[in-house]
């Protein structure tokens, strides 16, 4: 029987599953890539319930959730930026054992929904100078290195990225 995947808004009630799922993929996805005291950190920063409750209920801010069958596989999150017509894709994840798979396509091509049904122009994203495989993904996807984004994001920590931008919507003409 063939597996269904579906991209759909994220509820409170998935808030606790979706701050669990994002420690164990960042755990594995950034052990190589970052200190594990500034994963901590990050995790701590970005993913705490009462913070995605409150997101939850911003108008500006989008929390999807990549569902396989009935179980939270991936998620992401999109946000206006406060630049004219231009959304960022804030996070975006898919759990390791369903990598290759199309899902992060899934979640890209959601985001450019929401871009499109938001009457937006421009969809960004930031992504971890050393996370290789990513920006070969989101590459494929359409996206181009625009720039650097280097943010102190306090606690002696710092996020050293790429500004990426979709600029080749051809693929996702639907």
């Amino acid at each position: 029987m063939p597996q269904v995947s579906q991209v759909l808004p994220l509820t409170s009630l998935d808030v606790s599953e979706i701050a669990a799922l994002a420690r164990t993929i960042w755990q594995h996805h950034y052990a190589p890539i970052i200190s594990t005291a500034q994963i901590d950190y990050m995790l701590t920063q970005r993913y705490e319930p009462t913070l995605i409750e409150n997101q939850l209920k911003d108008p500006t801010i989008w929390w999807r959730k990549l569902i396989l069958d009935r179980t939270i596989i991936g998620f992401s999150c999109c946000m206006l930026t406060g630049q004219p017509n231009e959304l960022k894709i804030d996070k975006l994840y898919v759990h390791c054992d369903h990598h290759r798979k199309g899902y992060g396509a899934m979640l890209v091509a959601d985001a450019v929904n929401l871009m499109r049904s938001n009457d937006l122009q421009s969809l960004i994203l930031t992504v971890n100078k050393r996370n290789h495989s990513a920006i070969a993904a989101y590459q494929q996807y359409g996206f181009e290195i625009a720039g650097d984004s280097v943010v102190d994001i306090g606690g002696g920590f710092v996020m050293n990225d790429f500004l990426m931008t979709l600029t080749d919507m051809s693929r996702w003409n639907t």
